[in-house]
């Protein structure tokens, strides 16, 4: 029986990761590292975690994401597309959305209003330049993410990399690094979900 809302071939690769270590160890070797990753995370769908920030260098000014609950929910799975809203707090606004496409995976981060309204600063991202690993994918900041940034004053992020890390089971992983020596980690406990937080901002109930 598939989960809700995961089609049938991702959810027969994630059933195939839960195999025992030997058969899991056939089905990651036989898949393209980028479809591995996603098997990896759609273990883990509508199930929502708590995290901490792990790591914020150099400090912000204003810290939006110290003292507030920090959720994650892998919300929705479909053949080719895992949605992670990213709850701060009272803070709907966020989710991670992350595609396979042709050449491997794509990231962007989905930032609605509370009004559900797309924010300003929105669907920004990019595409994984190497076939990484089953646990671990890279995003360079794409053009059009750099046209965004350039228009709306926010130069030091046109060198963004994110990146996310998943172990199913153990922990998953948001980063955000740039070569001038910001780095942001948010870690996410997998051993123990949480209850299910309200839709993000600008999403309907499933």
């Amino acid at each position: 029986m598939a989960l809700p809302g995961i089609r049938p071939s991702l959810f027969a690769m994630a059933m195939a990761m839960t195999l025992p270590s030997h058969g899991a160890a056939e089905a990651t070797g036989a898949m393209h590292p980028a479809d591995a990753f996603m098997a990896r995370l759609a273990q883990h769908c509508g199930e929502a975690f708590a995290g901490r920030v792990l790591v914020n260098e150099p400090p912000a000014t204003e810290d939006a994401f110290g003292n507030r609950d920090l959720i994650m929910h892998v919300r929705e799975c479909s053949e080719d597309e895992i949605k992670v809203p990213f709850h701060v707090g009272d803070d709907h606004s966020r989710t991670w959305v992350i595609t396979r496409s042709d050449q491997g995976l794509r990231l962007k981060h989905d930032h609605r209003h509370e009004d559900g309204g797309d924010h300003t600063v929105t669907w920004y991202g990019g595409d994984t330049a190497t076939a990484g690993t089953a646990t671990r994918q890279e995003f360079p900041v794409d053009q059009e993410s750099i046209d965004l940034f350039e228009r709306e004053g926010l130069d030091a992020s046109t060198v963004n990399v994110w990146a996310i890390e998943i172990e199913p089971g153990k922990r998953y992983l948001y980063e955000l690094a740039r070569p001038t020596g910001r780095l942001f980690q948010v870690e996410f406990d997998l051993t123990t979900p949480v209850d299910t937080p309200p839709p993000p901002w600008g999403h309907a109930d499933l």
